[in-house]
């Protein structure tokens, strides 16, 4: 290092990569929490490590030290009369909060994130997940075969995820003149259920695997208060898209490789009417506020599945080259972007 290259590295800089570091340790005393249930256990009165112990069946020392290393994050916060109290962060790992995170926090650091992080330069080198050099099988065929567990917490994750992200995207979303609306890859159709409750007179179809449709939304089954307004279809929608509507939403489903995702945008295309609107909704690794926690998602999926989040440039040049016309861009909320588009008339 030269000494101009010394002269210009400076303490705070020096502890700030200590502390980046170090994020893994971070990583598992937000998962101890979670697992723990510590949030669920501390109500709006402060409490000691000794009580929180108690609660939790916890040793009180170790319990101590937990509490006060994600108290430096602003999880859980230190009194003056040596007790902890909630925070906004703490209070978002309360299975029972409105925007709970609590599954998110769990699904991010499950037993096979901790195989996979290490071998991040190798996946970088290569340019290919190395899930299956892992564990002998691609991603989603492991946890269904082999970690049931773990595949279970991805499920709830998902569906915290879709149901807040569903509620924001209904109220973004201007619907006039749309009387019909296909969910393309929506998982449980939380989106669609939530746009047919606030728009009567529209009508909605969920498109996914033949096994994501079977645990479909109960509102969207027979018997639901909107079934008789929706229809459910199994399909790939990376192989047909056998549905014409007013609308089609495509939402965090393009993330694959993007020959994968160019053939679902042409079957949009091909089976569309003219004039038809598409809007593709997407986490964004540029031009947004959560580019710390979107380019860490982008990272996991080149691990898990090779797959890869979009830039804004990225994203237009495929919707482009599929012969879209992109009107808008906007945000939804701070970790997804809309993008409006239409067909040629």
């Amino acid at each position: 290092m030269t000494t101009a290259q010394q002269q210009t590295t400076s303490p705070q800089s020096a502890m700030r990569l200590r502390e980046l570091v170090f994020g893994a340790a971070c990583a598992a005393a937000v998962r101890a929490a979670a697992s723990l249930r510590i949030a669920d256990v501390l109500d709006d009165r402060p409490m000691t490590a000794e009580e929180l112990a108690a609660a939790v069946q916890a040793e009180p020392k170790p319990l101590r030290r937990l509490l006060r290393a994600l108290s430096c994050y602003g999880v859980f916060t230190e009194t003056d009369d040596d007790r902890f109290a909630h925070t906004d962060m703490s209070r978002q790992l309360r299975e029972d909060a409105p925007n709970s995170l609590r599954y998110i926090a769990l699904w991010c650091t499950e037993p096979w994130t901790w195989d996979a992080w290490p071998r991040l330069d190798d996946a970088v080198r290569t340019g290919r997940n190395i899930f299956p050099d892992l564990y002998g099988k691609e991603f989603f065929e492991y946890l269904h075969d082999d970690a049931d567990d773990s595949a279970q917490v991805f499920n709830k994750a998902m569906t915290h995820s879709s149901r807040q992200s569903a509620a924001d995207l209904a109220a973004f979303l201007d619907l006039d003149g749309v009387t019909s609306v296909v969910d393309i890859g929506g998982g449980q159709g939380h989106v669609l259920a939530g746009l047919l409750e606030k728009h009567p007179g529209l009508h909605g179809t969920l498109l996914d695997l033949p096994q994501v449709v079977a645990h479909a939304d109960p509102r969207l089954r027979a018997g639901g208060p909107l079934a008789d307004r929706a229809e459910l279809v199994p399909g790939d929608c990376r192989v047909e898209i056998p549905v014409r509507a007013d609308l089609y939403i495509i939402k965090n489903i393009l993330e694959w490789d993007d020959e994968s995702t160019r053939r679902t945008l042409r079957n949009v295309v091909a089976t569309a009417r003219p004039g038809a609107r598409v809007v593709v909704v997407e986490n964004l690794v540029d031009d947004t506020p959560s580019m710390r926690f979107t380019t860490g998602m982008d990272l996991m999926l080149l691990l898990n599945v090779g797959g890869a989040k979009h830039s804004r440039e990225s994203l237009l040049a495929l919707l482009g080259e599929a012969g879209l016309h992109v009107r808008d861009v906007r945000p939804v909320n701070p970790y997804l972007h809309a993008f409006d588009c239409t067909l040629p008339a």
